[in-house]
């Protein structure tokens, strides 16, 4: 069957069936080499830097806290990537704030929203042309489904793949943004007081850091990355604002970013670390405080809103039950 439809194909072209072939099966082979070489091509530089002072373990463990340089796309990828550059940016941020900071991120995303925006359209036509070949009947009655179904219908169920494969990535990326903010925003008061209780034992800020980032690693992997992130790019040269601004707002949670602040004036201006942070935390725990005070005092509109979506049908029930057995019992 499948060289039947080949051989048409070709009629209808005016090539050779072989040519055909060919072409098909060449064309599958560099779709896959292309996405094997996008999805595990390394950077030599960072892997240089992160061998820096560390044995080979940590070198594995570190190698995805440095951030390479952001790469041009190449010819096949600017057709889907962003061509401007602070277009781009904003996608790659998006990526970070995810929690997908690699050099290879942004070019796994786009992969993944081309193969999902070609192949289910491509999954979709293998089947109609299967449903419509003459003694190939589909599992599940999906011969009588798709065989029937009419041009404009078609060219619908498409327009529908197609914008589902590239555009339901946006919104996976979207809803797992969402979570990270979430999971920072809980857990960074926690992790200003061990930042707090760290400089008030005599260590210094970065030496703080680098411990509360080693303590979360289990409890807030989160935190941990971001402050990990910012100690091994300061040892790279980096320097210690920008790297404090670029976690702010890699992670997008406003607290952050005035932890952030916090710490770059202190550090500028000399003022002791120990009071901000105390100062700081304090005012964390209130704002917590106040979040939670608000969502308790939501309660009683959201539950009174279900309530009486389930109890006023059973009271109208019950209030004109009665009147409209009467009725119907009389006439």
């Amino acid at each position: 069957m499948l060289m039947t439809r080949i051989e048409s194909i070709a009629l209808e072209l005016g090539i050779a069936p072989e040519t055909v072939l060919a072409g098909g099966i060449g064309l599958g082979a560099l779709l896959v080499i292309w996405g094997l070489l996008a999805a595990f091509q390394r950077d030599r530089a960072v892997e240089r830097i992160a061998a820096i002072g560390g044995t080979r373990g940590n070198v594995r463990a570190e190698h995805s806290l440095l951030k390479a340089p952001e790469a041009t796309p190449g010819r096949f990828m600017k057709a889907f990537v962003p061509a401007d550059r602070q277009k781009r940016s904003a996608l790659q941020r998006k990526l970070e704030m995810a929690g997908m900071s690699d050099a290879g991120a942004l070019r796994r995303f786009t992969l993944v929203r081309i193969v999902l925006g070609i192949g289910l359209p491509g999954v979709f036509l293998a089947l109609l042309i299967a449903a419509r070949t003459p003694d190939l009947t589909l599992p599940l009655g999906l011969s009588e489904r798709l065989g029937g179904l009419s041009g404009m219908a078609t060219y619908q169920i498409l327009t529908g793949l197609v914008a589902f494969g590239y555009l339901a990535p946006l919104k996976w990326l979207g809803g797992r943004m969402k979570e990270r903010r979430l999971r920072i925003e809980e857990s960074f008061p926690n992790a200003l007081d061990l930042m707090q209780v760290s400089i008030e034992s005599g260590m210094g800020f970065d030496a703080a850091m680098t411990r509360v980032g080693n303590e979360l690693t289990n409890t807030s992997p989160e935190i941990a990355f971001e402050f990990l992130s910012v100690q091994r790019q300061v040892q790279a040269g980096r320097e210690r604002d920008a790297a404090l601004r670029d976690m702010a707002e890699r992670t997008g949670v406003e607290t952050v970013r005035a932890f952030a602040n916090v710490a770059t004036q202190s550090l500028r201006f000399g003022s002791s670390m120990a009071q901000a942070l105390t100062t700081y935390a304090e005012e964390l725990r209130a704002m917590r405080e106040l979040r939670a005070q608000e969502k308790a005092n939501r309660l009683p509109v959201q539950m009174s809103g279900v309530l009486a979506s389930l109890m006023l049908p059973a009271l109208i029930l019950i209030c004109l039950g009665p009147i409209v057995i009467r009725y119907l019992n009389n006439f």
